[in-house]
């Protein structure tokens, strides 16, 4: 690939509403069974499964159909990335919530690929952010209106393909680290499982523990029995969960030093630091952990409670609702995993409480009763695990090179500065 100028003198610019329309079909509802699709099923150009649930038990927001190569773009909070590209052939067994716009290309002279990059470039989402918290409302929203005001160029619909073959073959490289990601993620918890919650850690003779007759005692606050001469105390023993700072939002810029992360870079397993709003210092009352370091775990602490992931980028700062784990680093990853079971999973969706939204108290998260492996035990736990979360945390960091490569290559492909000498292949 050979990157040159091209004459953008053939460019239009059209607005978004010369590009396509918003669909609100009402689906018929002509079965029993029907596939919701809401704003959580649609994130970072991936639509998933959805719900199958009986027609009579939709919630009222359930009525819009679509169609293959419609695009779903959320009506909330810009940043949090919640959009896709339907690419599914049969439709007609699912339908979408009234939170998400349905787009579909009515215009011949556009390439449905290169329209969905510019609509879903980050600097565009973050210009539509901020528009959105302007609005007056409980959550920063959009309208189709509002998207219509905005115009993108357009040139020979040649070039366009060719600029969506260039973003196309970054984003199969991030789909590519996402993917071995979660294979390693998979590897990391049933290697957590396997040693900590079947106890087949392996013995003195390098044999799994329990299957080959490793004494077992009834542990009475645990309910259950568990290895010889294993601790059960409360995790305050152990560990603090630190609160971020009270960053007030009229010291946001649109651009500066650090990052500020929220609850919504929280997600499972994965700290998505797009969209951040910025400050260019530290306040002076800040203590120093909340200038986050590479490798730091940290939990939601408002709304969708418990979500874990790791820190992987520099200059990030810790807002309040978003704690962070703190512990000797023997523990660290074992704690993660812990929180992250599906035991603890109910745990902090039964301490988690508020009218209007989720809260969950780090205090009382870290009264749960824990059992602990000892030392040397831990040690051989995570020389294993520690290889694998350090390839986790460099693919996330090559994930972030490769989106900010994508983000700032887009404008100058789509203004004309640079283009493309010759179509890309797939490999």
């Amino acid at each position: 690939m050979e990157l040159k100028k091209y004459n953008a003198n053939h460019t239009q610019v059209l607005k978004i509403n010369q590009i396509v329309r918003t669909i609100s079909e009402t689906h018929k509802f002509d079965k029993d069974k029907l596939i919701a699709i809401n704003t959580s099923d649609v994130e970072n150009g991936v639509m998933g499964n959805g719900t199958l649930t009986f027609v009579d038990e939709l919630k009222g927001q359930f009525k819009k159909t679509i169609v293959k190569d419609d695009i779903l773009f959320s009506e909330i909070r810009p940043a949090n990335r919640r959009f896709a590209k339907v690419t599914t052939k049969n439709t007609k067994d699912y339908v979408v919530s009234t939170k998400l716009m349905v787009l579909r290309k009515y215009n011949e002279d556009v390439d449905l690929e290169y329209f969905y990059y510019c609509l879903t470039n980050q600097p565009f989402l973050d210009i539509l952010q901020r528009r959105a918290e302007n609005r007056i409302g409980s959550f920063p929203q959009i309208t189709f209106d509002l998207l219509s005001e905005y115009a993108f160029p357009i040139p020979p619909i040649s070039e366009q393909k060719r600029i969506s073959s260039v973003i196309s073959t970054l984003d199969k490289k991030i789909a590519l680290n996402r993917q071995i990601n979660q294979n390693l993620e998979a590897m990391a918890k049933q290697l957590y499982d396997y040693w900590f919650v079947q106890f087949d850690f392996p013995n003195e003779n390098g044999r799994p523990y329990k299957s080959f007759g490793g004494k077992m005692v009834w542990n009475e606050k645990q309910r259950k029995y568990i290895p010889e001469y294993w601790e059960v105390k409360s995790l305050s023993n152990w560990l603090e969960i630190k609160s971020g700072f009270p960053f007030k939002s009229e010291t946001y810029k649109p651009i500066g030093r650090y990052k500020i992360i929220t609850i919504k870079n929280v997600q499972d397993g994965e700290l998505v630091t797009s969209g951040c709003d910025y400050v260019n210092d530290i306040p002076s009352r800040a203590k120093d952990y909340i200038s986050l370091q590479i490798g730091d775990r940290l939990i939601s602490l408002t709304g969708n409670c418990g979500r874990l992931c790791v820190v992987c980028e520099e200059n990030l700062l810790l807002n309040q609702r978003v704690g962070l784990l703190c512990c000797d680093a023997i523990y660290l990853e074992y704690f993660y995993n812990f929180l992250n079971s599906g035991t603890m999973r109910t745990v902090i969706d039964n301490l988690a409480n508020g009218a209007a939204q989720a809260n969950l108290s780090p205090v009382e998260l870290c009264k749960t009763d824990c059992f602990i492996p000892p030392i040397d035990i831990l040690l051989s736990y995570n020389r294993k695990v520690n290889a694998i979360r350090k390839a986790i945390v460099q693919n996330n960091q090559e994930i972030s090179q490769l989106a900010k490569q994508r983000d700032e290559l887009l404008p100058l492909l789509m203004n004309g500065q640079v283009s493309v000498n010759s179509d890309l292949s797939d490999d």
